[in-house]
């Protein structure tokens, strides 16, 4: 994907590392691209569109909780269009096996009218990168490339053509109010235009599309699939006839529809939503109905013949593995134990502290977000009895902090509670969970390169928080214990930061 979006043309690559997506931009640079971290999601995503709003090429790449956070901006991105290219690579986690849910972009796709393309295989990535560059600039919209954990995690052969690669655009600008500015009035025919571009490229697709009919070895059975779905479903079934979706939206409902009409039976295989299955059943196709099993998890060959063969027994239970727990030695144990210890309500946030609501801590009782932990615990603080209220703490990691943690705090400041509030920031000086990744705090570009360092301090007093005060977890176990009693007990604004490196970030630092 990161080669692709190089041949491409592709001026700046921008994003937010999240599992599976991160190693995109991470080797976009080490190829040469020019690649960036973002503090969070949507900014990735607004630096993305200011690139093809200047006529040139942008790659944004992000999970697919991630484009929750951004999805603000592309559900209007859609309605406006671009001059250049933007690209999203927005990779799903079926099976949950890094995120807190196993959401399908192609449904929020559809809700934003936003193309989606769906490779089945490492050579396709490389492929449907550069196509949509190329449809994007072509019908002047958004185009996400849709993969999952599997497609990011698997190696298959891959044919490129450096001498085909194109050269990144010179960046201009020109005035249009009327596309750019989503008034109201601008809006009405802007949504009217985005509907016809996706009408012409339905058309495109049933014509010129990435997708690709194989004839089966008989008429008994035909199978709609794509992205890796489809490889489990080729080996699951190697006589069945196929109809591989590559631009899953706007989806060819016609040709699929006319392809069904050549066998006894159908089934569509896809990971996710039954969103082709819906579409295809709305449509009148003879597609079966999908049995609400196959919607969770990863899909295997396994799994592919048992919904074939519409085995619904149940499936062998998974080996049993060693839960994931906190490193050990991670210095950040010490910021957690004194909060069980001293029986604190824990309103924990997204990172690898996460791990600590796991036994043997069991030290976070509540966490769903990306930078949730400082609003849940405002809004506990506001209703709880007094004696509960004042046990409230909101813990963040400082990249989860740099991410959506300073609206939570504007809010501290803003509709304080009587009782006051705790913010405890575990800080690891890294992005940890998602392989040590450095942002706006760390003080070095997703390059290596030196940046200003966001001080976590400065910002939190400059927007009103009275205490600030940073202890080493490993060393000040006794102070920091004793300042957390003492602020409990008032109804003051305390923001502590718990500030140790994390020891594998510390080494690969070195090491680069």
């Amino acid at each position: 994907m990161a080669l692709g979006a190089l041949h491409a043309g592709c001026a700046l690559g921008v994003g937010y590392p999240g599992t599976p997506s991160t190693e995109i931009l991470q080797n976009f640079s080490l190829l040469g691209g020019n690649a960036q971290w973002a503090p969070n999601e949507k900014v990735a995503a607004e630096v993305a569109l200011g690139v093809a709003y200047a006529e040139s090429n942008a790659l944004a790449t992000m999970k697919h909780v991630g484009f929750n956070v951004a999805s603000d901006l592309y559900f209007t991105a859609s309605y406006s269009g671009v001059q250049g290219a933007f690209v999203t690579v927005v990779a799903d986690d079926p099976g949950m096996a890094s995120s807190q849910n196993e959401q399908d972009t192609r449904s929020m796709a559809l809700v934003g009218g936003i193309p989606v393309l769906e490779p089945s295989d490492s050579q396709e990535a490389y492929d449907f990168v550069r196509l949509a560059f190329q449809l994007s600039r072509q019908w002047q919209i958004p185009v996400i490339v849709r993969v999952t954990t599997r497609i990011c995690h698997s190696y298959t052969i891959v044919e490129c053509d450096e001498a085909t690669a194109a050269p990144i655009p010179a960046a201009s600008y020109t005035k249009d109010i009327p596309t750019r500015v989503m008034i109201p009035g601008h809006a009405r025919p802007a949504h009217r235009r985005l509907r016809k571009k996706l009408a012409d490229l339905l058309e495109w697709n049933l014509t010129s599309g990435p997708n690709k009919i194989i004839e089966g070895a008989n008429d008994d059975l035909g199978i709609i699939s794509g992205s890796v779905a489809y490889q489990h479903a080729r080996e699951a079934a190697p006589d069945a006839g196929f109809f591989k979706v590559g631009m899953s939206l706007p989806l060819p409902v016609e040709q699929i529809v006319a392809f069904t009409k050549k066998y006894k039976r159908c089934v569509v295989v896809e990971e996710g939503d039954p969103y082709m299955t819906t579409l295809l059943r709305a449509a009148g196709a003879n597609v079966e109905e999908r049995n609400e099993k196959w919607r969770f998890g990863e899909l295997t060959v396994t799994r592919v013949r048992g919904q074939i063969a519409n085995d619904l027994s149940p499936e062998p239970t998974p080996m049993k593995a060693k839960p994931p727990q906190l490193c050990k030695g991670c210095p950040h144990w010490f910021s957690f134990a004194p909060l069980v210890e001293n029986d604190y309500i824990v309103v924990g946030d997204i990172g690898c502290y996460t791990l600590a609501a796991l036994k043997p801590l069991a030290a976070m009782d509540i966490q769903t977000c990306m930078g949730a932990s400082i609003g849940m615990g405002l809004g506990m603080r506001h209703v709880l009895p007094e004696a509960q209220a004042r046990k409230v703490v909101s813990i963040i990691g400082d990249s989860t902090f740099m991410h959506t943690g300073l609206p939570g705090l504007l809010e501290m400041v803003y509709n304080r509670p009587a009782t006051g509030h705790i913010v405890i920031v575990v800080d690891n000086g890294t992005t940890a969970m998602t392989g040590m990744q450095d942002h706006p705090g760390t003080g070095r570009l997703l390059s290596g390169e030196p940046a200003h360092t966001v001080d976590i301090t400065t910002v939190s007093k400059a927007i009103g928080i009275e205490n600030v005060e940073t202890f080493v977890p490993a060393k000040d176990k006794e102070a920091f214990v004793k300042y957390l009693a003492e602020k409990s007990a008032t109804n003051e604004l305390t923001l502590i930061i718990l500030k140790q490196a994390c020891i594998l970030a510390a080494g690969k630092r070195a090491k680069g």
